[in-house]
């Protein structure tokens, strides 16, 4: 018999219109002892059968639904998911000219705690959640089956998983050892991506239409690239022909790529520099120095994990925007963004409206950016959404 819960009385609304969590308080009773990651039955209160999900009995987020249809959770089951995923990509994908993009974005393709993206023939695998780790050897079955010349990789070192009562684990499930650098292709440009050691799955798959989209303010400019990584937006920057270009991070092993992915692009090293310092120090530095840009592109990592940090990476974002308002040329373009879930848009742009009175600045917002479209947003999971931006003007 499979194992069931029963919800508070009301809980089940969420359900109906298809939200794929369970928080523990809304959870009345539970029958059949499930274990950390079983597949259970998702009852009302009054016996109506709902959902299956996966059970997590050390998170808040007690359970996350794998389907609202009474099926199977086995290999067929993920073979159509990771299909219909492909499918809803192949126009994206043929759009930009890809051979990185994101396969599968958790939630939002039906697959809770389950990200996986692809560079050329390798799949890289997070697996974030209970249910996930509990059916692992059913996900990579079927991505053999679905992908059967790639690779697979799996980058589970992320401390999220500690929440639902798991370890973190990287290394091969199957195929080749993938080499230390991969190059992918977006939009006519090409980028080194190290999978074992690189960021997140390797690179920022999810910033694609943002670099696109920022091309159009760069031409005959100067342009300050702040937290750059590996250069994704001053490659951008160089192509969309920026007199020059200062992508500035902390890492050095991360800057040394990113000049080589400028090499790679075939651009004009003489116009890009590779600073290696910390963003906050040297946007005073440049304040206080009277240096100014026509481009600040501010692309910071997230400063809000959880709801407790929220109030602190408020105060930072807003830091860090007004510095580059005070650094901007009149008529000047900042680029802005936040890729922490937890800040909402209308939030994010109150902080900059903020840094701006601070900043002694007019500034207009004149766009509005969010996630590349192969890191979709389902309509019943608005928690999908993370990554959003702004082009502002600066007076």
């Amino acid at each position: 018999m499979t194992p069931a819960i029963y919800l508070v009385k009301g809980r089940e609304k969420s359900l109906i219109r298809r939200h794929p969590w369970v928080f523990s308080r809304g959870i009345q009773k539970v029958e059949g002892n499930p274990e950390l990651g079983d597949t259970v039955d998702v009852f009302s209160n009054s016996g109506q059968w709902l959902a299956k999900a996966a059970y997590s009995p050390q998170s808040q987020i007690r359970a996350r639904v794998w389907s609202f249809e009474k099926e199977n959770i086995d290999t067929a089951f993920f073979v159509k998911r990771l299909q219909d995923a492909q499918a809803m990509r192949e126009a994206i994908i043929k759009r930009g000219g890809l051979t990185g993009y994101r396969l599968i974005a958790g939630e939002s393709d039906c697959l809770p705690g389950i990200t996986i993206d692809r560079y050329q023939d390798f799949l890289v695998c997070q697996l974030l959640s209970a249910g996930a780790e509990a059916k692992r050897e059913e996900l990579i079955d079927a991505l053999k089956q679905v992908f059967p010349t790639c690779s697979i990789y799996e980058r589970s070192d992320v401390s999220v998983r500690k929440k639902e009562g798991l370890k973190e684990r990287q290394g091969l499930i199957h195929g080749d050892m993938p080499p230390s650098s991969i190059v992918i292709e977006e939009n006519g440009i090409k980028i080194q991506v190290d999978i074992q050691k690189g960021h997140k799955t390797g690179f920022y798959l999810d910033q694609r239409d943002s670099r696109q989209q920022a091309m159009k303010y760069v031409a005959g400019k100067s342009v300050l690239n702040c937290f750059s990584y590996t250069g994704g937006f001053g490659l951008y920057a160089l192509k969309g022909n920026a007199t020059n270009v200062i992508n500035a991070d902390v890492s050095q092993p991360a800057l040394d790529n990113a000049k080589a992915n400028a090499e790679l692009n075939g651009f004009d090293l003489s116009k890009a520099e590779f600073l290696n310092a910390d963003v906050f120090k040297l946007l005073r530095e440049y304040r206080e120095n009277g240096t100014k840009f026509d481009v600040v592109i501010m692309d910071p990592p997230k400063f809000a994990e959880s709801k407790a940090q929220l109030n602190g990476a408020c105060r930072g974002y807003k830091d860090i925007n007004m510095l580059a308002m005070q650094i901007l040329n009149p008529g000047g373009i900042l680029l802005t963004y936040s890729c922490s879930g937890l800040m909402e848009s209308n939030l994010f742009q109150k902080i900059i409206a903020d840094a701006a009175l601070d900043a002694g600045r007019r500034v207009q917002f004149i766009e509005r950016f969010a996630q590349a479209a192969d890191h979709p947003v389902d309509s019943a999971y608005p928690e999908g959404f993370y990554l959003k931006g702004f082009a502002c003007q600066v007076n």
